[in-house]
C-alpha cells in the first residue's frame, strides 16, 4: 500500500551535517521526499508532537533537545512508507539497532538517536498533518 510518513532529522544529526545520508538511506529503500524544510520548533509543537509522552520522565530533556537547534522536517512517500522506515530507522536505542540502520550509524543515545519516524499510518497520518499544516489526504 502506497502511503506517506513523517520523519525528523532531529538537532544531533542535523549539527553534524547527516541530512543528505540520512535521505540516502531513505531514497536507496523506493521512499520519495514529497516536502520538507528545515526550522527550529516552537516549543508549542513539539509539547504536541510529544503529547502521548508528557507525564514520563525524559519529557521535560526531550522537548528541550527538540527545540535546542534545526531540525529538518520530511514528508516521504512509498510502499508501506511507515514500516520501510520503522525498519531503516532501527531501535530507538542505538545501542541495541541492527547494523547500517540510520539509529546504528548516528544516534549516540536513546534521545539523541537521529532521527523521529512515525510509528503506524494513524500516527503518520495525525503528524503530518501537525507538521505541515494541512489535510494530507487531499494530495493523495
Amino acid at each position: 500500500m502506497r502511503e506517506s510518513t513523517l520523519v525528523i532529522i532531529k538537532p544531533d544529526a542535523v549539527k553534524k551535517q547527516r541530512i543528505g545520508a540520512i535521505l540516502s538511506l531513505y531514497e536507496a529503500h523506493g521512499l520519495v521526499l514529497e516536502e520538507a524544510y528545515i526550522c527550529v520548533p516552537e516549543r508549542a509543537l513539539i509539547e504536541k508532537h510529544y503529547e502521548a509522552h508528557k507525564d514520563k520522565d525524559f519529557y521535560p530533556s526531550l522537548v528541550r533537545f527538540m527545540t535546542s537547534d534545526r531540525v529538518f522536517v520530511m514528508k516521504l512517500s512509498g510502499e508501506n512508507a511507515v514500516e520501510v522506515v520503522r525498519e531503516i530507522n532501527g531501535a530507538t536505542d542505538p545501542a541495541k539497532a541492527r547494523v547500517c540502520t540510520i539509529r546504528y550509524l548516528y544516534g549516540d543515545s536513546v534521545q539523541f538517536n537521529a532521527v523521529h519516524g512515525s510509528s503506524s499510518p494513524e500516527e503518520a497520518e495525525a503528524e503530518l498533518a501537525l507538521w505541515f499544516g494541512k489535510d494530507q489526504d487531499e494530495e493523495e
